[in-house]
C-alpha cells in the first residue's frame, strides 16, 4: 500500500542522518509486524545486526521467513533485552495502540539503547483525528509534536529531528475520516486502491519524502516523523 511504502522510505532517510552508535550491536524493529519494514532494514542494512519483535506470534513467523532475520515475540512494555543491548530501535506506528503504556515502552526503548543510540518512530497526529479507522487498528491516541517531544524528554531523550508528513493529503483524510459516512465494512484506511488512486498518494508523498531529505521541516501533516537520541550521561 501507498502509505506503507512513504513511510518506510521516511524511516530509511531519517536513519541515513545518523551514525550507527556501536555499529556491533543490534538494530531493532520493535512491533515489526509481518515483517514488511524489517525486510528493507535487511536488505537496507546487509552487514548489520537486525531484528525484530512483534507481539502476535503468528506475526513473528512470518516476519522471520520474509526478512530472514531473527525475530522474537514480547511486548514493547517489557523488552525481552538487556540494558544498553541495542544501537537503534525503529518503532512504527505501535506506541499508539491499545494496550501500550507509551510512558513505560519510552523507558524501555531508553533502557535498551546504549548511550549514543537512536530512537526513530512514526506516529498519528492530532487527537481530535481518531476516527473509525483508529479504532479499526486499535489506535487509542494520536499526537502532536509540542506533545511527543514532552514525552521523548521527560524519559531522558534528545529529540533531534521532527517533523510532519502526509501533509498535501491531510484533506482528503479529513473528508474520508471525519465528514463521509463510515460504509458496511469499511472501518480502516488500509485496503487496496485504484490504480490511479494509488499512483497519486505515492506521487504525493513521494514529493514529501524529497522534501524532507532537504531539510524541509512540514508544519502540519497525518503522521509525525521524529528521531532521538539517548546522550552519554544521561539518566538511566
Amino acid at each position: 500500500m501507498w502509505w506503507f511504502a512513504a513511510m518506510h522510505a521516511n524511516l530509511l532517510m531519517a536513519a541515513r542522518q545518523l551514525e550507527f552508535a556501536e555499529l556491533d550491536l543490534p538494530i531493532l524493529d520493535a512491533g515489526c509486524g509481518t515483517g514488511g519494514f524489517l525486510s528493507r532494514l535487511a536488505r537496507n542494512y546487509g552487514s548489520k545486526p537486525v531484528i525484530g519483535l512483534d507481539l502476535d506470534f503468528q506475526a513473528c513467523k512470518r516476519a522471520a521467513v520474509k526478512s530472514a532475520r531473527p525475530v522474537c515475540a514480547g511486548s514493547i512494555n517489557d523488552l525481552p533485552f538487556a540494558d544498553a543491548a541495542l544501537s537503534g530501535i525503529f518503532n512504527a506506528d505501535v506506541l499508539c495502540h491499545e494496550g501500550v503504556d507509551e510512558c513505560r515502552a519510552l523507558h524501555q526503548f531508553y533502557r535498551c539503547l546504549c548511550p549514543s543510540g537512536w530512537l526513530i518512530l512514526n506516529l498519528p497526529a492530532y487527537q481530535w483525528m481518531l476516527s473509525r479507522h483508529d479504532a479499526a487498528v486499535s489506535n487509542i491516541r494520536r499526537y502532536t509534536m509540542t506533545g511527543l517531544r514532552h514525552l521523548l524528554e521527560a524519559v531522558g531523550f534528545r529529540p533531534v529531528y521532527m517533523s510532519y508528513w502526509n501533509a498535501m493529503l491531510l484533506p482528503l483524510m479529513v473528508i474520508t475520516r471525519k465528514l463521509i459516512p463510515v460504509r458496511d465494512g469499511e472501518a480502516s484506511d488500509v485496503k487496496p486502491y485504484p490504480h490511479s488512486a494509488d499512483v497519486i498518494c505515492r506521487a504525493a508523498t513521494a514529493f514529501e519524502t524529497a522534501l524532507l531529505r532537504r531539510g524541509v521541516r512540514l508544519p502540519f501533516g497525518g503522521s509525525i516523523l521524529a528521531l532521538a537520541v539517548k546522550e552519554s550521561g544521561n539518566r538511566d
